[in-house]
């Protein structure tokens, strides 16, 4: 076996879920929407979007890029992941609801959802969410977090016909 293996596999060995769960939290704080971190979010939102809405037209994303950049983050309870200045997710919390979940796609897979969902969950007692069917991956994630689905739509809040999933945390 070569050195470069052993040590791989010496990292894998020793490197649990909890010990990456206990890793990020010292990376990543939630701290609390501020208008510096706008671009920031913008940015995290376009990209996830891109990557995860792959069933939206076109002229459909842009109009609603127009309503993100035009929305104002101070009327939701806003959360942001952030280190150091880098912002790789957010979300926001309205009545209980998640009305907004979204990360850096270079980020998925490294438990920062989990992090903002159990935040969402835990601090903020959120209980209930909606997700776009077509966004398999999102349901699955909320699926697997212990929510499951109470009601669906056949539009989203727009009237576009992008059905809607609404979930809630199971009891």
């Amino acid at each position: 076996m070569s050195y470069a293996l052993i040590k791989y596999l010496r990292i894998r060995i020793y490197i649990s879920p909890i010990n990456i769960d206990r890793m990020l939290t010292t990376i990543f704080e939630i701290k609390p929407y501020q208008e510096k971190y706008r671009q920031e979010v913008l940015y995290v939102w376009e990209r996830s979007v891109l990557t995860t809405h792959h069933f939206l037209s076109p002229s459909d994303f842009e109009e609603i890029k127009k309503l993100v950049w035009s929305f104002d983050f101070n009327d939701l309870q806003v959360y942001c992941l952030e280190k150091e200045g880098l912002v790789p997710g957010f979300m926001g919390v309205d009545n209980g609801k998640i009305e907004m979940l979204f990360l850096d796609p270079a980020y998925f897979g490294q438990g920062l959802g989990s992090m903002l969902l159990a935040f969402a969950v835990n601090t903020l007692a959120a209980d209930r969410l909606d997700v776009n069917e077509q966004n398999t991956k999102a349901l699955e994630f909320y699926r697997k977090s212990g929510f499951e689905i109470f009601d669906r739509s056949d539009r989203d809040e727009q009237g576009r016909g992008y059905p809607i999933i609404r979930m809630r945390l199971k009891k």
